[in-house]
């Protein structure tokens, strides 16, 4: 007896429908194509501002650095010819360490009270969003205003806080008038002015931490002390990280404030890098010179700004 061949079940719908739909490969490239153009042209309008007011101006700069570039006139190609004058420069060198000295100073100075003020304002207390406020009011004020502010203030004539410093026995001669404070009370300023805005940063980067890491170590017994050193104080490395770069590189590029209040003196012991490019470019008219220097600070910034970010940079463990 023969076996019977197996019957095909036709009526199964699992059986009968095709596993999978054919899809034209060209209708797929192209909707591919048109999904890639439509993000290009989102992101045309960012490479566009990008191109324009960085990278053109970044291959400018190149090129004048290695040319005699005079205010009036033709530029002359000369090479590395400003590099070596800028190596020789004595003046650069002092303004560049001076800088140097202006950032380690007062980086510490605005990060250790604004670390305080966000402890301070990190509550859901009633009315600490005043506080908030009025800690950080300065920093909506112009650099170039709150600058003319203190010139005020520091006046030997007419000012107030002279007036008091005087009258403390703090000081017995113009404030301006003297090295040493008019450092100082360049950075009192920059302090003043730029404090409320690290305190947000810090404010924001706290009340990101959950919660119930606090209360876990308080159950372990944990005081105040040891929760902000091994709690906050590790979370916060992005937020120290991004508030670190921005005030190193805000610092090395100080330009305002000493034009405004100590005009370079007294005795160019107050001139910061930036403002001897300015009085390279635009009083000496050395253009080509003042473009050689701005790339040599624009390099120890980037390497700076890179050697930071490896530091705080975040670590998954």
């Amino acid at each position: 007896m023969s076996p019977r061949p197996a019957q095909s079940n036709t009526s199964d719908p699992e059986v009968s429908r095709p596993s999978h739909a054919a899809v034209p490969q060209g209708s797929k490239g192209k909707r591919m194509r048109r999904r890639d153009l439509v993000g290009y042209f989102y992101i045309a309008p960012a490479f566009l501002v990008v191109g324009v007011f960085f990278i053109c101006p970044l291959g400018l700069l190149i090129w004048m650095a290695f040319n005699n570039w005079p205010l009036l006139g033709s530029p002359h190609f000369q090479g590395v010819t400003n590099f070596i004058s800028l190596f020789q420069d004595t003046t650069f060198w002092d303004s560049f360490w001076f800088t140097t000295k202006y950032a380690l100073v007062v980086t510490p100075a605005i990060f250790i009270p604004a670390y305080g003020l966000a402890l301070l304002v990190n509550s859901r207390a009633r009315g600490t969003g005043i506080f908030r406020t009025i800690y950080f009011l300065p920093v909506v004020i112009g650099l170039g205003t709150a600058s003319l502010l203190w010139v005020w203030l520091l006046n030997d004539q007419v000012g107030i806080l002279h007036q008091v410093l005087v009258r403390w026995g703090l000081l017995h001669e113009p404030a301006l008038a003297n090295a040493n404070t008019a450092f100082v009370a360049v950075i009192v300023m920059v302090v003043w002015k730029t404090v409320g805005f690290t305190m947000v940063l810090l404010l924001v980067g706290m009340q990101a931490i959950p919660d119930h890491l606090y209360e876990a170590a308080r159950i372990d017994g944990a005081s105040w002390f040891n929760q902000q050193l091994r709690i906050t104080l590790p979370l916060l490395r992005t937020t120290f990280a991004l508030a670190l770069i921005m005030s190193m590189v805000g610092s090395f590029l100080a330009f305002d404030q000493f034009y405004i209040m100590t005009g370079g003196g007294p005795h160019n012991s107050t001139i910061t890098v930036v403002y001897w490019i300015y009085r390279a470019s635009f009083t000496y008219f050395k253009l080509g010179y003042g473009a050689a220097m701005s790339l040599v600070l624009m390099t120890a910034l980037t390497l700076l700004s890179a050697c930071q970010l490896l530091v705080l940079r975040q670590r998954t463990d």
